[in-house]
């Protein structure tokens, strides 16, 4: 897990509130947290919860997978594999057991690789090095 890096969020957190055109007063009242809070999460005095990153991400209508990659709460391959498993869940156009079954899917190819990436770093390991040419 990556270490918290607060200063990072805030400036994000303040890019994504001036995109939204969102004071900062507004974007603490559509996040449930006091205005002061957001201000020091923003100047980078403060580590919020991951509960309230959820509640900012909603109101900034953003991916609260990023929030947390950016608070070094989540690296980037769990907020990957997070947001795939999202995106297939929230597809209205398949049937719930149709989900199920890609997400089986995407759980066996990723096992897969895994199993094929250490095994090639294994085999990488065991082998002599080759003489570099002069």
């Amino acid at each position: 897990m990556a270490s918290l890096n607060v200063g990072n969020l805030g400036e994000y957190l303040r890019e994504q509130r001036r995109t939204a055109q969102l004071s900062l007063r507004q974007l603490a009242e559509a996040a449930g947290v006091s205005n002061p809070y957001l201000s020091q999460i923003e100047r980078g005095l403060r580590k919020p919860s991951a509960e309230v990153l959820q509640q900012v991400a909603k109101a900034l209508r953003i991916s609260a997978e990023t929030l947390y990659v950016r608070a070094g709460i989540l690296d980037e391959k769990e907020r990957d594999e997070l947001e795939t498993r999202a995106v297939i869940l929230a597809d209205p156009s398949i049937n719930e057991r149709q989900k199920q079954v890609l997400l089986q899917i995407y759980d066996s190819f990723r096992k897969e690789n895994a199993a094929e990436a250490a095994q090639a770093a294994e085999q990488q390991a065991h082998q002599p090095p080759q003489p570099t040419e002069t």
